[in-house]
């Protein structure tokens, strides 16, 4: 490409779709942040002693041994049942994770619990985000015996 002809404007990539005008873009953010929060906000939730959310790990066994975040709890997604969640509060917010933006368990843990009628939001980035963020992971090498008892039982 060329220098532009004086008295006119080179268009980016960025600027040849025009932005949605105001009230959409008002629409549209709120509703994705209806479905979704962040590590940092999850983050700074959990080290106030925030309670009004269930934090939930949704990655397999040996991703949640390897490392997850403090505060949470581990129920694979495909495990996320009525029987599981019986002691959670129906009207209780659930925060789900996995492995981050590469993976698709939040997703489908979302639309699992969306599903048995539980509000529900995902934590973008997941644990790649946490770890991006400069947040660290626990493990079960690492925790006390009487963290396990966060786990929601079968």
């Amino acid at each position: 490409m060329g220098t532009p002809t004086p008295g006119t404007a080179a268009r980016s990539a960025v600027t040849a779709v025009p932005a949605a005008d105001p009230a959409r873009a008002i629409e549209h953010f709120a509703e994705l942040l209806s479905f979704e929060t962040d590590c940092w906000d999850v983050h700074a939730a959990l080290s106030a002693g925030t309670d009004d959310f269930l934090l939930v790990d949704v990655r397999g066994r040996g991703g949640w041994a390897a490392g997850h975040v403090d505060g949470a709890v581990h129920v694979p997604h495909a495990e996320l049942t009525v029987e599981r969640l019986a002691d959670v509060p129906m009207d209780r917010l659930v925060v789900v994770y996995c492995a981050g933006p590469h993976c698709n368990g939040a997703d489908r843990a979302a639309l699992r619990l969306a599903g048995l009628g539980r509000p529900v939001k995902k934590m973008i980035g997941g644990v790649t985000g946490w770890l991006d963020e400069g947040f660290s992971l626990v493990s079960e090498d690492t925790e006390h015996a009487e963290d396990a008892s966060r786990e929601v039982a079968p």
